[in-house]
């Protein structure tokens, strides 16, 4: 109480001129009609601004929850499509001989499991991606992940409520994959460099392809169908004395926007591993 006494005599002066300023003020205001129009005006114009930037606040929130409900839909009308490829698929034609005998082929069995990211590196040699979702929501290891725009990574590590995954931007992962245009097919390595690029390997320099030809994975692995979009071929090199071209691959997922993803579960993985497992322990 007394240290609040002692600063209002201290400064009494310099409150005394504030309070008669704004009395002075709210004197011109009141008794003249320019002013007053001018102030209140003037006052609008603040108050809109500070509405303006509220409302940007409040959507903000609003879109990422929008986002949210976006991503899990569109995962569910993924699901949706595949199994109407797969009906699609078995319909016989009228003139079938034998419809017993029409079934969906194994690789496109398959379906997709939505997951959040929560915590995703770029800037690091091996980068690394953490999903929501674990064991008791379906996630197992090396299941493929991506997104609405091409291949995210492969599933490296599973608990009961999150999943780790090596992305592609991670030199840990070589992803088969092949040109779009005419199915030659080589392993893609990122050399640590930038997030948006990876380089394509073992291109042999008969092979013809050109700028801006698409790279999809290949269907060889567990972890991807064939199809999926991987990147574009953004620039590529090779010299008289070359075996094989070096090829910079721009990745179609902006791995610094990752927010949400699907993994892909195919249905046949057990029964496909084991029975390949089965061969390779053969004496």
């Amino acid at each position: 109480m007394r240290k609040l006494i002692a600063f209002l005599i201290k400064y009494s002066v310099v409150i005394l001129f504030i309070l008669l300023e704004l009395l002075s003020f709210g004197l011109i205001v009141n008794n003249n009609g320019y002013q007053k129009s001018v102030f209140f005006s003037s006052g609008n114009t603040v108050l809109a601004s500070l509405y303006e930037v509220s409302n940007s606040v409040v959507e903000y929130f609003y879109l990422r929850q929008a986002n949210n409900g976006l991503a899990l839909e569109n995962t569910q009308l993924k699901n949706q499509l595949v199994e109407l490829k797969n009906q699609l698929q078995v319909i016989a034609p009228a003139d079938s001989v034998n419809q017993n005998q029409l079934q969906v082929d194994p690789q496109n069995e398959i379906s997709y499991i939505y997951a959040k990211v929560i915590h995703n590196s770029t800037n690091k040699m091996q980068n690394y991606i953490t999903l929501n979702k674990g064991e008791r929501d379906g996630i197992r290891v090396d299941m493929g992940v991506v997104n609405e725009d091409g291949v995210v990574g492969i599933v490296a590590k599973v608990t009961e409520k999150f999943s780790v995954v090596i992305p592609v931007i991670n030199p840990k992962l070589q992803i088969n994959s092949k040109f779009k245009s005419n199915n030659y097919s080589g392993p893609i390595v990122w050399e640590g460099k930038d997030y948006r690029f990876t380089k394509l390997n073992d291109i042999a320099r008969h092979v013809k392809f050109a700028l801006g030809d698409t790279l999809i994975t290949s269907g060889y692995t567990y972890s991807f169908p064939e199809g999926i979009l991987i990147g574009t071929v953004d620039d590529f090199v090779i010299n008289e004395s070359d075996a094989y071209y070096d090829i910079k691959i721009r990745l179609a997922v902006n791995f610094r926007t990752l927010s949400h993803v699907q993994v892909i579960n195919y249905l046949n993985y057990e029964e496909q591993r084991q029975l390949e497992k089965s061969v390779t322990q053969q004496p």
